[in-house]
């Protein structure tokens, strides 16, 4: 959750600490279309790959271009045929 400046000077007189959400490497975006791809590519957030695959493509909202998702189905027609790593 994001806090505006009145808010977090309200919070930090009440003495609460602010904590920065970090995301890990090794953690799948938290998109259904980042769970398409995955399945798409026989793969699944589970799949000890899955991390990797998604920091490889490009970003996800590129993929909503029709072009973008034409030009990325051979390769995830190749990893299907491919065991996950």
């Amino acid at each position: 959750m994001s806090w505006d400046g009145v808010q977090r000077e309200v919070l930090d007189a009440l003495g609460h600490i602010f904590w920065r959400r970090v995301d890990p490497a090794g953690e799948v975006p938290d998109d259904p279309l980042a769970d398409a791809l995955l399945r798409a590519a026989g793969r699944d957030r589970a799949s000890p790959d899955a991390a990797a695959l998604c920091r490889s493509w490009q970003p996800l909202s590129q993929f909503r271009d029709p072009a973008a998702k034409r030009a990325l189905w051979p390769r995830l027609r190749a990893l299907r045929r491919r065991p996950p790593a």
